[in-house]
This record gives C-alpha cells, sequence and structure tokens, in this order.
C-alpha cells in the first residue's frame, strides 16, 4: 500500500506588469497580429524590455506585414504603463526590432515531415507536418480543484489577477501595474487542507505607508474575496512587501524576458515542464501546441475518473509528424490499469502537430490573453485545450462508469 503523504507545497504568480510577462504578451501580441492575417505564418519572436526600451527579435515568415511599435506601444498602454514616473511609459519607449526569416533547414522540416519524405506510415494531410523542433512537453491534471488544476498555482494566479482587477477598477488607485503572488497550501493525506502563507508583492505610489496602508488594504480587498474560507487557515500568515517598500518596479526595476515564467505558466511547479516557453511561437512549434494537446489529454483522462492526478509526456523529433514517444505517470492514483490508459490515448488521441492544431482550432489570434495568468485552468472558450470532450469515449474504452 502506497503511504500517503503530508507536506507543504508553494507556487507563485505574477501580474500583467511584471516586465518578464510584459515581454511574454508583446510576443504574443505580435503572433496574434500576424496569425489573424495569416494563419500559415511561422514565428518565433523574443522581446527584452530595460528602462525606455523593448527590443523584439527573432525568427517570422509571414505574407502580412506588421507594424511592430504600435503592437508593442498598445500592450504597454494596455498593462498600465502609461506615464514616465511609472517607470515606463508607452509613448516614449524606444522600440528596436530585429527580425529575420525562419530557417530553410528547419522550414523543410516541417513542411514536409519525415513520413510523407520516406513514404513509410503515409497515410494522410496529417502526416505531411513535421514537428517544429526536437523536445518533450508535458501536461498535467488533477481533481483538486473545480479547474481539474493543483490548488497553490490556482490561488496564486487568482490573487495576482485581483491585484490588477482593484488597481485597473480604482478601487487601490495607488498601485502600479508591477506584482507577485505566492501561496503556500498545506496537504494532508496528498489532499490541500489549508493555505498557510501568502505573499504579496505590489508595486504602489511613492508614500503610501506598507503597515499601516497596503497590508490591510491587501487583505481585505484582495486576499479575502480570493481565498475561500474552508482553505483559510487561522494562523494564516500574510507578507506584504516585506522589503518595505516597492516602488521601483517593472522594466526600471528589472529586465524583462520572454519565456522566463514557464513554471508559472504552466502547473506552478507541481508538474514537469520540458523547458521550451510557449508565447511567440506559432502552433508549428510543439512546445507550444503539443503542451497544450498535453494538458488536453490528462484533463479528460481525470475528468473520466481514469485517475486522481495524470502527468503526460509526449516527445518529438524534427521534422517528424508522430511523437517519438507517449509516457503517462498517475502517482498510484490510477483506477485503472496505466498501460490500458496508455492504450485508451494512443486510441483517442492524435498527437501529431497538424492533428492537434487542426482539433484545438489554434491557427487563431488566442494567444495574447494566453501570456497572463496561466494557459491552463482558465475559463475562456478560446482555450480550446481545456474543454472536456473526449470523456465519454474514454469512459467507454477504459470501462469507466
Amino acid at each position: 500500500m502506497i503511504k500517503k503523504k503530508d507536506f507543504l507545497f508553494t507556487s507563485e504568480s505574477v501580474t500583467e506588469g511584471h516586465p518578464d510577462k510584459m515581454a511574454d504578451q508583446i510576443s504574443d501580441a505580435i503572433l496574434d497580429a500576424m496569425i489573424a492575417d495569416d494563419p500559415g505564418c511561422r514565428t518565433a519572436i523574443e522581446t527584452l524590455l530595460k528602462t525606455g526600451i523593448v527590443i523584439v527579435a527573432g525568427e517570422v515568415t509571414t505574407s502580412t506585414y506588421v507594424e511592430i511599435p504600435d503592437v508593442v506601444r498598445e500592450v504597454v498602454k494596455n498593462i498600465g504603463y502609461t506615464r514616465a514616473k511609472y517607470g515606463f511609459d508607452y509613448e516614449t519607449c524606444g522600440v528596436i526590432t530585429s527580425i529575420g526569416k525562419q530557417s530553410s533547414n528547419i522550414s523543410q522540416g516541417v513542411n514536409n515531415a519525415y513520413e510523407a519524405r520516406a513514404g513509410n506510415g503515409y497515410e494522410n494531410e496529417f502526416d505531411v507536418q513535421g514537428a517544429g523542433d526536437q523536445g518533450m512537453m508535458f501536461g498535467y491534471a488533477c481533481n483538486e480543484t473545480e479547474e481539474l488544476m493543483p490548488l497553490p498555482i490556482q490561488l496564486a494566479h487568482k490573487l495576482a489577477h485581483r491585484l490588477s482587477e482593484v488597481r485597473k477598477a480604482g478601487i487601490l488607485p495607488y498601485l502600479r501595474p508591477d506584482g507577485k503572488s505566492q501561496v503556500t497550501v498545506k496537504y494532508e493525506n496528498d489532499k490541500p487542507v489549508s493555505v498557510e502563507t501568502i505573499v504579496i508583492a505590489a508595486q504602489h505610489a511613492p508614500n503610501i505607508n506598507t503597515d499601516s496602508q497596503i497590508k490591510p488594504d491587501m487583505k481585505e480587498f484582495v486576499v479575502k474575496p480570493i481565498i475561500p474560507a474552508e482553505y483559510m487557515s487561522k494562523d494564516l500568515k500574510l507578507f506584504v512587501n516585506p522589503t518595505g517598500e516597492f516602488t521601483i518596479g517593472g522594466p526600471m526595476g528589472d529586465t524583462g524576458v520572454t519565456g522566463r515564467k514557464i513554471i508559472i505558466d504552466t502547473y506552478g511547479g507541481m508538474a514537469r515542464h520540458g523547458g521550451g516557453c510557449f508565447s511567440g511561437k506559432d502552433p508549428s512549434k510543439v512546445d507550444r501546441s503539443a503542451a497544450y494537446a498535453a494538458r488536453y489529454v490528462a484533463k479528460n483522462l481525470v475528468a473520466s475518473g481514469a485517475a486522481d492526478r495524470l502527468e503526460i509526456e509526449v516527445a518529438y523529433a524534427i521534422g517528424v509528424a508522430h511523437p517519438v514517444s507517449i509516457m503517462i505517470e498517475t502517482f498510484d492514483t490510477e483506477k485503472v490499469d496505466v498501460k490500458k490508459i496508455q492504450e485508451a490515448v494512443k486510441e483517442i488521441f492524435d498527437l501529431r502537430p497538424a492533428a492537434i492544431i487542426k482539433h484545438l482550432n489554434l491557427l487563431r489570434p488566442i494567444y495574447r490573453k494566453t501570456a497572463t495568468y496561466g494557459h491552463f485552468g482558465r475559463h475562456d472558450r478560446d482555450f480550446t485545450w481545456e474543454k472536456l470532450d473526449k470523456v465519454d469515449e474514454i469512459k467507454s474504452f477504459l470501462g469507466l462508469k
């Protein structure tokens, strides 16, 4: 019998005004602008921000034209960096671009997959497109929240989002766009039972006292509306701006770079990550599309009752359509034999890149909004990888009621 564990687990999130998340949003906004007019575009866009400047670089192949500086400024304005005293200003910041074409060595394998070239196993349209790179992608789901996500990262995202809400709504007008949240959850017998510690870093205007004003406001207007009463520990530790002051934020306080918040983007550390980031990459890149598909598979399996917790790894070779391996980990929570679950995945889910793109309808300008508050566990119809449309088929295959 497997011994269940008692432990503390911590996850963090950041607001849309965090410099790394600013970079992610800019990269994905440029992708959206291109894919809206050219669904077949290929993009790998990286953004770097520092005081007064945005640098956009990468590889792009597209038939459309995008005025990148305009896209950059619109994103920065929407986030809330509209005055120089906030540490960044959308109107006066410099924008530098360095964009080249996608390597022909890569595109030849994506446009004409190994299966089609070799004539082995070539069956239909989905064997034509190869993976945009090698690598392994992970998907995860668990039954501890209604979104089938780990509780720590879900609460951290909701707290970070609430920080932006109270700022933009004028409830706490002294707040500035940058901010972070962190949540520590106590688990007993592998189940979450209480929130033990919350850390909030909230960028604010000068001359606002943390202890007398910001901390009470955070407790009343941010923490209480988000943390369910049944999880609120009576010994909750709440740390707000523990250094005492947070007036220097955004790109003035720290350099922002695309792809530096991959654990925040996924499962808060509760599951593994293959290493590749999502933002700025079109769906031909399996770093993004296959990670979405892996979440889709894991979520449907957990929703079917196949396991309480489940992680899937899918690995690819560049230019090859079919995955080179698929692995299922159930952490000893499976309700049927794991080999049978693996058979269900291979029978029910097509994990070739072209099939993923078609089934999840990924050739749309939906990516900018994925770049904040997590790519998974969201109630948004455009997040097609969150739909539960394979549950009945899985139950039938596995003999589950």
